[in-house]
């Protein structure tokens, strides 16, 4: 049975120390933020697929989770528009499954978030090696010197952040735009079935790993999308959440589909899904080999896709830190690691997980591996966010909404059973990655169970709101 914890010196005193800023950001900026935490998903690591199921694997694992990722959106919509605090799926979970839903579906993000950072810095060094810049053959100086500098502009200030944050997102979408342009010219659908077929069942051009390679292909497929969910994080530091929420991750998520699907398209089709299946950077690569060589665009490319590995790089590590605040200031975790300071940012919730993935990202320097691992802690917050909404129009069909999502709970309903299926796959495309993130996953509930379920801080406002809708049952 969990209790609460009045925290000595009084609640007041105790959230003076853990206070956002707020009025930072207004649907624009969090439209920017949505793109952010992915557009890095489209310059590496989603061609990986093409290894695992070929091009129509991929493809479908792609219409799949773009299904999954925007079903799940308009219920985080939703979500976010109602209870608009920094805990964002913790909150939610918290709200819809009590205590410990919420710190699950939180750990199972914060998994997710400390993880994806280390793989894109992965992504960030194959990019500089590429450029021959440095004369680098060790990427972890890259990582190192990545994660000090993003962090402590974070430490500087979230309005600061945001705004550096939207205009590097904008330089990688103008890259974007740019590989469209130069691959278009080169596409040649023949070399989108190039990989040979394995003859395992059901395999064909279309299909050369069967039918089994749709499901090692989710993974992937997932990367086009993955944190986009993390926006509602920043509902505590935005002007008007009820409003901004719905607009910011909706118009984030739409972008984010059709950049995905002219990225899956065009490369390997103008430079052949055999080639890119193994490539670090498969956007310059693919121009490279397109164009017989090394060309201007190609090395623009290079150097804009920097910025948008840089992007995703720079706002996870903001998505991990407010997760990890929310958890801390109600006592899930170490109160410590909610400590704000004058500029009102979490300095240890920043510094902590960086330290953590930058030594992740330097031991293993396997993009892959961390991708995999990253993706388990996703596809469970999935599962237990869609499952959050239905269980909250169920149980509070009353509670006031500032949005609601098109089609009700049959719309996570689609989401659920989708995420529910990528956790399966996460286990087919990498036990040992699965198996791993499950086990630490296990041992951060076995700590809620034996230490801070009976540490919660009452009034933490993810708490207040659940302490609101038990009285409110109470008085029914």
């Amino acid at each position: 049975m969990e209790t609460v914890e009045r925290p000595s010196g009084g609640e007041d005193e105790y959230l003076q120390h853990r206070r956002l800023k707020r009025g930072a950001a207004g649907w624009v900026l969090l439209a920017g933020l949505g793109v952010a935490y992915v557009i890095s998903g489209d310059f590496a690591g989603w061609n990986l697929g093409l290894a695992q199921g070929g091009w129509g694997g991929l493809l479908i694992a792609f219409v799949l989770m773009a299904v999954m990722y925007t079903c799940m959106v308009f219920g985080l919509a939703e979500l976010s528009s109602t209870l608009p605090t920094a805990g964002a799926g913790y909150a939610f979970a918290r709200r819809a499954l009590g205590p410990l839903g919420g710190f699950a579906t939180g750990m199972a993000v914060l998994i997710e978030y400390a993880v994806a950072p280390a793989a894109i810095a992965t992504f960030i060094g194959g990019y500089v090696e590429a450029l021959g810049l440095f004369g680098l053959t060790n990427s972890w100086p890259v990582y190192l010197v990545t994660y000090v500098i993003f962090i402590g502009i974070h430490l500087r200030g979230v309005g600061e952040a945001l705004k550096i944050m939207f205009a590097i997102t904008a330089v990688a979408a103008v890259a974007l735009v740019a590989a469209v342009v130069g691959l278009l010219p080169k596409f040649d659908p023949a070399k989108l079935f190039d990989i040979v077929p394995d003859g395992s069942a059901g395999s064909n051009a279309f299909l050369p790993m069967g039918v089994s390679g749709i499901l090692a292909a989710l993974v992937y497929g997932i990367w086009f999308f993955l944190a986009v969910e993390g926006v509602p994080l920043a509902a505590e530091e935005t002007s008007n959440p009820k409003r901004d929420m719905p607009r910011g991750i909706i118009v984030a998520v739409i972008i984010l589909v059709v950049f995905g699907a002219l990225m899956l398209v065009l490369v390997p089709g103008a430079a052949g899904s055999q080639a890119m299946s193994g490539s670090d950077n498969p956007l310059p690569e693919a121009l490279r080999i397109a164009y017989g060589g090394n060309t201007f665009l190609a090395d623009f490319i290079n150097y804009a896709g920097l910025a948008g590995l840089v992007a995703s790089f720079f706002s996870i590590i903001y998505a991990y830190s407010r997760q990890l605040f929310a958890l801390s200031r109600a006592g899930y975790l170490p109160r410590w690691l909610s400590l704000t300071g004058a500029r009102r940012t979490p300095y240890w919730a920043l510094i902590v997980p960086g330290t953590i993935g930058f030594l992740l990202a330097a031991v293993t320097q396997d993009g892959a591996l961390l991708i995999n691992i990253a993706v388990f802690g996703a596809t469970v917050s999935y599962v237990l966010l869609n499952l959050s909404h239905i269980v909250l129009r169920k149980k509070e069909p009353n509670l006031e909404r500032g949005y609601r999502t098109p089609g009700g709970t049959v719309t996570t309903s689609i989401a659920l059973v989708l995420s529910a299926v990528a956790v399966v796959a996460t286990f087919v495309v990498d036990v040992l990655a699965a198996s791993i993130t499950a086990a630490i996953f296990a041992a951060a509930l076995l700590y809620f169970w034996l230490y801070s379920q009976h540490r919660i801080v009452a009034g933490a406002p993810e708490e207040e709101f659940a302490q609101l809708a038990m009285a409110e049952a109470e008085l029914k």
